[in-house]
């Protein structure tokens, strides 16, 4: 007869392993019946007696079995950003993070993968007690079926992914349905996607910006991987904003339509949404996210104006990302002179102008810039010496020395309104080429 210990210890091993065997059954019978991440989730919270979050790879909920106590445990652990996103980076398998300091629990999370790539995250939630060695084993099982389902989920999403990007070209070339926009064509096949084509829109243009110079290289596949992150965050973000708006992914950029309601009050039509999405796609950067860039064409009413929107959107992400650089949201009507520049095909003739016209100044020397960074004050101004001087903190004489210096290096600005016409342009030219 084996000693009392041994006896206890073999029974709850033995109650563990039909636990684990359980879970599996369980949950493979949801994928088999067409279950969801929902269902899984909540299959392993009722068999192991935890929380539960399936969440992308940067840490974007996807579904969940979690009570709101429990939430709220995770965010007072600083586990949570501002717009909800989990911090997968702060929670590891072999180093888990403290849930509820005085309780003792904890949170680990599992990497959810198939053929070496990371698919999803599945973060479990103990607020009592630590999991157990045979906790995580069954949590292992877990993720390899979320990577199943999700798998399969993503081939299906591949398919309809591209046929709608497709539509949308279509739309946006004026070809849906035939020569000529058949509105029909398009009612149709609006309809399957579950999208409403028949309110006002903004068309919105994200781009990830490319790495920087002092980053190293990365493979097509890692940028794929990047852009399908990307996309998703996307449609997730305007699905909770509303199920009808259209997001796609045309392979370097994601295209979203996001509707224009009579509660925006900004003075930029679109503003308001635009804004909110952008701030939740971004969350707080953590988790791996990418930088990226946002173009937004003015509103359009009707189908017939989506193709001019398109256009206006990618117009503005091109303009602002070379004024403003990385990470820019840009506004079709906010673009003003920077709209014609951008028109001109020709850079070197563009850079030949701004040297024509502003000589020296056109340099990259730090003192050219100091000095251009005066005169766009000064204009700013009209050429109000005395406010000039206030706005750069600059003595009054000081900036009268810095303004007989353009003078004599540009000729008289004060006096001639088509020179300084010419001098603004010129600085708006170098702000696009650089």
């Amino acid at each position: 007869m084996l000693p009392t210990d041994e006896l206890v210890r073999e029974q709850v091993a033995s109650a563990a392993l039909a636990r684990v065997d359980a879970l599996h059954t369980g949950l493979t019978q949801i994928v088999l019946e067409g279950g969801d991440l929902t269902g899984i989730a909540a299959e392993v919270s009722r068999v192991l007696g935890v929380g539960v979050l399936v969440t992308s790879t940067d840490g974007r909920e996807r579904a969940a079995a979690l009570p709101d106590s429990l939430r709220t445990l995770l965010a007072e652990a600083g586990l949570v950003d501002h717009t909800g996103r989990v911090r997968v980076e702060r929670i590891g398998l072999d180093a888990p993070a403290q849930l509820g300091a005085d309780r003792g629990g904890e949170v680990r999370g599992l990497r959810v993968a198939a053929g070496g790539t990371d698919l999803a995250r599945l973060i479990c939630l103990r607020p009592a007690a630590p999991l157990t060695a045979d906790d995580v084993h069954a949590l292992e099982r877990a993720a390899t079926v979320a990577a199943l389902l999700i798998t399969r989920e993503q081939a299906v999403a591949a398919v309809e992914t591209k046929y709608q990007g497709d539509f949308l070209r279509e739309l946006f070339l004026r070809r849906a349905g035939g020569p000529e926009v058949d509105p029909d064509y398009v009612a149709e096949h609006a309809d399957t996607f579950g999208w409403d084509l028949h309110r006002p829109v903004v068309v919105v243009v994200a781009e990830l910006d490319p790495p920087g110079a002092e980053q190293q290289p990365v493979s097509r596949a890692t940028r794929r991987r990047w852009q399908e992150r990307f996309s998703a965050a996307w449609r997730q973000v305007s699905a909770g904003l509303d199920e009808r708006v259209p997001s796609v992914d045309f392979s370097s950029e994601v295209v979203t339509l996001l509707p224009v309601g009579p509660d925006d009050h900004d003075p930029v039509a679109g503003a308001d949404v635009v804004r909110r999405v952008v701030t939740a796609v971004a969350g707080d950067k953590g988790g791996g996210r990418r930088p990226f860039s946002v173009g937004v064409s003015r509103v359009a009413e009707s189908l017939d104006a989506l193709p001019e929107a398109y256009a206006q959107a990618r117009r503005a992400v091109e303009v602002g990302h070379r004024v403003h650089g990385a990470g820019s949201t840009t506004f079709f009507d906010q673009l003003g002179l920077h709209r014609l520049i951008a028109l001109v095909p020709d850079t070197d003739e563009l850079r030949a102008f701004a040297r024509d016209v502003l000589g020296p100044l056109a340099a990259g020397t730090p003192e050219a810039v100091d000095l251009r960074e005066t005169l766009q004050v000064l204009l700013d101004t009209n050429f109000n010496v005395a406010e000039a001087a206030r706005s750069q903190f600059f003595h009054y004489n000081t900036m009268r020395y810095r303004v007989s210096k353009l003078e004599r290096l540009l000729g008289p600005l004060s006096s001639d309104p088509h020179l300084r016409l010419d001098v603004a342009v010129a600085l708006r030219v170098l702000e696009i080429t650089g």
